[in-house]
């Protein structure tokens, strides 16, 4: 499978780059190219980057170079969505001498089969040992916090929630398990998704009128096994492994700085105001 060129792996093979990020992450495991160490790296992440859109909302640049990607989620203990998370995760695992390339997709989370989304999701196909697996570390609190074997529709266990790859002809599906009843996440063909395809799907995601990440707030970020916590606009909800969520209102912005810092590691600047909830 032939891997993606530029500077990103150039980059962050840099030994200091990479303790950054598994310092950041907490990974502490071996650095081979091997199914044990992507499992690791991508529990290690989905539990210390949050997913996140503020940004966003802040009307600040979203930018995908290797050096803004590190700047951002690693040294200023921030988050992102996908083509930030991702394209960080991708940056790593070239770095660490996986065979691995991006891939696109379409966010079909609570979105009936009749609606067609944009494709402006990116996740990562992994070769190691002759078997295709797919990471995905940024489609918020449905990311799943293990490595998914592509070619097999058995259901397959994560820390988390379990999840399943289903084919029909030429669209795959991501689907999670959610109580008794399998929902998908995404759909996709398998097509890969180079920087600049990422570039402007990242620009509708980021700036267009009609993209969700420019009217709602969305944090996640996954707990110990089975835990989830997320934040949508003025709520907090913390899901547990029995599936219930407990879900609180948020009651106003200083509230809402401090559950980004207390809970999902974000520090804000005291007086910082987010455009979905009125001051």
């Amino acid at each position: 499978m032939p891997r993606e060129s530029g500077p990103g792996a150039r980059y962050l093979a840099a030994m200091t780059d990479l303790d950054a990020y598994f310092l950041r992450t907490g990974y502490t495991g071996s650095r081979a190219p091997t199914l044990e160490t992507l499992s690791g790296i991508v529990l290690a992440h989905t539990r210390s980057i949050p997913f996140e859109n503020l940004d966003v909302l802040l009307g600040r640049p979203i930018l995908l170079d290797p050096a803004a990607l590190l700047q951002k989620l690693v040294h200023d203990h921030r988050g992102g969505y996908c083509f930030e998370q991702n394209g960080l995760l991708l940056h790593v695992l070239e770095a660490l001498g996986f065979d691995v390339v991006p891939i696109s997709a379409r966010v079909r989370i609570g979105r009936p089969l009749d609606v067609t989304p944009p494709r402006t999701h990116v996740f990562l196909r992994l070769e190691i040992d002759g078997v295709s697996w797919l990471a995905d570390v940024g489609v918020g609190g449905m990311s799943p916090t293990a490595p998914l074997r592509l070619h097999t529709d058995a259901p397959q266990p994560t820390p988390h929630e379990t999840r399943r790859i289903v084919c029909e002809g030429a669209m795959y599906y991501h689907q999670v398990l959610l109580g008794a009843d399998w929902a998908d996440v995404c759909e996709f063909t398998l097509e890969t998704m180079p920087l600049i395809d990422r570039e402007v799907a990242s620009w509708f995601t980021s700036a267009h009128p009609r993209s969700h990440f420019r009217n709602r707030l969305l944090v996640a970020l996954a707990g110990p096994p089975g835990h989830r916590l997320t934040v949508v606009d003025k709520e907090f909800s913390e899901r547990g492994p029995s599936g219930v969520a407990q879900v609180s209102a948020i009651p106003d912005d200083d509230a809402l700085l401090a559950i980004l810092r207390e809970r999902f590691g974000l520090a804000f600047e005291p007086g910082t105001r987010f455009p979905v909830l009125p001051s």
